[in-house]
């Protein structure tokens, strides 16, 4: 119960607020989402990846919650395209379906709520929260690589829709964030201190507005979007990010023997909701946005339930030895 009121409180009420704030904006003022998602790819998350990668310390143990988390990706995306099959989507929606499964909200979910599961009962001993460190460091790599592969695949995904992979590709090396990711690991293994220079609080200042300038161009984007609650494809969507993605997570933690604080964090990333720059890029590509942000504010909404579970047989399943 306390996980619920936690996620509805300190994720869900503040998430919403935000967005319902850009939805009141697009509909007041009639912004152009177009310009908005063209500063969030081009100058925010550029931003926002480099000082993540910079800052990020890599350790050899983490590389496992690397694997576990590209495992869980190729696995969503193979369950997309069968599903795919099954349902008859055109390319365009069977990508926008991919993207909505494949990436989820590493970031503004993902960190406070490992923070927070990791911070109490039964974690806490004498006073001390020993787990923490290592809770965040591995969200701080599932949040790494999914902002990479959304930032790439992502974008080549949403591209397919309407042109061949040759031409998304080529689009995606016109944008700076495959140059963003070359350029910080360069200057990560480097014995030069970005820290010290000038331009670095600049960095922090673009990459600390994604969380706000995302939800708000969400609202915006939901301004312009015919929702439907009768859209049974949504819900297909949360279906297998809330439920069927921690499932899975579970059988290849075990392939992988992953054990305790590990295990734990993967398997509750699993199961966070879709990624809001998967409606952005939806947007940029005018690759099913309707779909691509409904399906965003339904998994937000549900994963208040879905979370306080997953984390409750998190426990049970990789008890800390």
């Amino acid at each position: 119960m306390n996980v619920f009121l936690f996620v509805l409180t300190n994720n869900i009420i503040p998430i919403f607020t935000v967005v319902a704030l850009g939805f009141l904006l697009g509909k007041k003022f009639n912004l152009d989402i177009g310009t908005i998602s063209k500063m969030i790819f081009y100058v925010i998350i550029p931003c926002f990846v480099f000082v993540n990668i910079y800052k990020t310390e890599i350790h050899i143990d983490m590389m496992k919650v690397m694997l576990i988390a590209a495992t869980i990706l190729l696995c969503n995306f193979l369950l997309s395209a069968f599903i795919a099959k099954i349902r008859g989507y055109d390319i365009g929606m069977k990508n926008a379906f991919a993207n909505s499964i494949m990436f989820f909200n590493s970031a503004n979910i993902g960190v406070p709520l490992i923070t927070l599961v990791f911070s109490n009962e039964p974690f806490v001993i004498n006073g001390e929260t020993p787990y923490l460190s290592t809770a965040i460091a591995a969200q701080i790599m599932v949040m790494l690589f999914q902002n990479i592969t959304i930032n790439t695949i992502g974008f080549i995904n949403a591209g397919r829709a309407s042109t061949q992979w040759k031409d998304s590709l080529a689009k995606v090396l016109k944008m700076p964030i495959i140059y963003t990711i070359i350029l910080a690991f360069i200057f990560k293994f480097s014995n030069y201190d970005l820290t010290k220079v000038p331009i670095w609080p600049s960095l922090n200042y673009c990459a600390n507005a994604l969380v706000a300038v995302n939800l708000i161009a969400l609202g915006v984007q939901l301004s312009k979007t015919n929702f439907s609650l009768k859209n049974k494809e949504v819900y297909l969507s949360c279906l297998v990010r809330l439920i069927i993605a921690p499932i899975m997570s579970v059988i290849l933690i075990n392939m992988l023997q992953l054990k305790g604080i590990v295990a734990q964090v993967a398997m509750i990333s699993a199961a966070l909701p879709t990624a809001v720059n998967t409606a952005l890029i939806a947007v940029e590509f005018d690759n099913y946005p309707d779909f691509a942000s409904q399906t965003v504010m339904v998994s937000t909404l549900l994963s208040a339930i879905t979370l306080s579970f997953v984390i409750y047989f998190a426990r049970v399943l990789f008890p800390v030895i």
